[in-house]
């Protein structure tokens, strides 16, 4: 399982960015929102309802600006 680096969510958290979570092929299952915290296993997202929910680690984590990769 690849792992979201430190840098990467911290970079996230302190721009402020929107994130898109990859968690399987299928698109309508990806979670968008805020980089809020992380530890060793999980990550917290705060989406765009205020709701904040907790997510792996081992998911793909990407600009939600950007086109969505295809590997998950």
């Amino acid at each position: 399982m690849n792992l979201a680096s430190d840098e990467l969510l911290n970079g996230f958290r302190l721009t402020g960015e929107k994130v898109r979570v990859i968690r399987d092929e299928m698109e309508q299952n990806d979670v968008l929102g805020i980089v809020v915290a992380w530890d060793d296993d999980s990550v917290m997202i705060r989406k765009a309802n205020r709701r904040v929910v907790q997510l792996s680690r081992g998911y793909t984590y990407e600009s939600a600006a950007a086109p969505r990769s295809a590997s998950s």
